[in-house]
């Protein structure tokens, strides 16, 4: 299972004070369908070591509800989730304001123009606008990642309150994606000191190799609401470029969002 995965597997499994057991298992067999990419009743039991006859049940019943669909014996996540994703996308303000800005950026630069925010520790990619010369990536508008393996996600961090910060690394920890993923407390948040005093962060190969990011913050009067980045390869990412195209792109991009966000 990816690192990219884990995350969400992560969520569904942290308890709540008053954990109710049946919406539980059937949260960890909706994720573990999403991590397997499809599996029979054995392949789900076996997976969350539970009996055969609870996995058919639940399966069945999601089934039925339309949250899973079955094709010759393989369960998958059904398309009724994208409703649900899509209701709550929309009632993000957020995601409004910035979707013509994103537009925008990815046609100047040719990348990848992202946006994410952060929800229970971890970063939730709210939109992805594709340029020209954009590579063909993992990431996925609702994938859920580590805030300290992106740009984007450190950008968020360092302008969290720091108690905020700590707490979301004691809970979510520094797993490595890559050879350059921070994965050091100290160093993570001496760099987070760093991002506010440029007011931008790069993400260097630390989550995919071979691809380069560049993030700047996105505030809603005095809080952090998120962060708008540009993506490529490495290739194409270098730092001159960076400086003298992307970041002033970037900054105009975010400048903006933040006046929509809050005065329109």
């Amino acid at each position: 299972m990816t690192n990219a995965i884990s995350c969400d597997m992560e969520r569904s499994q942290q308890d709540p004070n008053t954990p109710v057991k049946t919406a539980q298992t059937t949260f960890r067999i909706v994720e573990t369908l999403k991590a397997l990419d499809g599996a029979t009743v054995t392949e789900l039991a076996d997976h969350l070591d539970i009996a055969k006859s609870s996995a058919h049940n639940y399966l069945r019943t999601l089934e039925h509800e339309g949250y899973v669909v079955e094709t010759d014996g393989t369960y998958e996540v059904g398309l009724r989730f994208l409703d649900l994703g899509g209701y709550a996308r929309s009632r993000e303000r957020l995601y409004t304001v910035a979707t013509p800005e994103m537009e925008r950026l990815a046609e100047a630069t040719g990348e990848y123009a992202n946006l994410l925010v952060e929800e229970q520790g971890l970063g939730v990619f709210l939109a992805r606008e594709r340029g020209s010369n954009a590579v063909s990536l993992d990431s996925y508008t609702g994938q859920s990642v580590r805030l300290h393996t992106t740009a984007l996600g450190k950008t968020i961090l360092a302008y969290l309150p720091r108690e905020r910060a700590e707490s979301i690394v004691d809970r979510h920890g520094l797993p490595a994606m890559t050879a350059h993923t921070i994965t050091d407390r100290t160093e993570l948040f001496d760099a987070l000191e760093e991002i506010r005093q440029r007011e931008c962060a790069y993400d260097r190969e630390e989550r995919i190799k071979g691809l380069n990011c560049v993030a700047v913050p996105i505030h809603c009067e005095d809080d952090i609401a998120g962060a708008l980045s540009v993506s490529g390869p490495v290739s194409r990412m270098g730092q001159e470029r960076i400086e003298e195209e992307i970041l002033p792109e970037l900054r105009r991009a975010a400048n903006i969002v933040e006046l929509n966000q809050t005065h329109s």
